[in-house]
């Protein structure tokens, strides 16, 4: 099984890279996203298993499970919603992010075609999330600096116990 990997890793800062031919290997890794990440979360990306490659699962109840290659916001809605989210990379962490509530992206599936997706709700949160992995953020780097500071110092007490 992948290993998780967690706040404090580099990999996790960085922007992750194409992947440049859907093959075996590509299809192999995703479906050992969606083994590691099931009963734990409902979304996961490239970076967070130490791969530096443009790709994301997801697994969110009412909807099949997706892969999402080279994947690309089209549009967000202008209407936000702050909603809790938590992550398999800050485990036993959850705070109120604000988002946008809808989104359309573009993405390659395992079997190298082209599909696009318009969704909101949690789908929409969950990909707007994993997104954010393959630019390098982390959804703590979506609240204001003393919320950040204070998230930190929580998870960090979180880690300890």
């Amino acid at each position: 099984m992948l290993e998780i990997v967690t706040y404090g890793n580099e990999i996790l800062g960085r922007k992750a890279e194409p992947v440049k031919d859907i093959d075996d290997s590509i299809r192999s890794l995703a479906a050992d996203m969606l083994g590691a990440m099931a009963g734990r979360g409902i979304g996961l990306a490239g970076p967070q298993v130490a791969s530096p490659l443009r790709l994301f699962v997801t697994s969110v109840e009412g909807d099949k499970p997706r892969i999402f290659i080279n994947p690309e916001i089209v549009l967000t809605s202008q209407e936000v919603v702050e909603i809790e989210e938590g992550c398999l990379s800050l485990p036993r962490l959850y705070l109120d992010v604000v988002r946008p509530e809808s989104v359309r992206v573009q993405a390659w599936n395992e079997k190298g075609r082209p599909f696009s997706v318009e969704t909101g709700g949690l789908l929409a949160r969950v990909i707007l999330h994993e997104y954010d992995h393959l630019e390098g953020l982390l959804f703590i780097d979506r609240l204001k600096d003393g919320k950040r500071d204070k998230a930190l110092a929580q998870y960090r007490r979180l880690v300890k116990a």
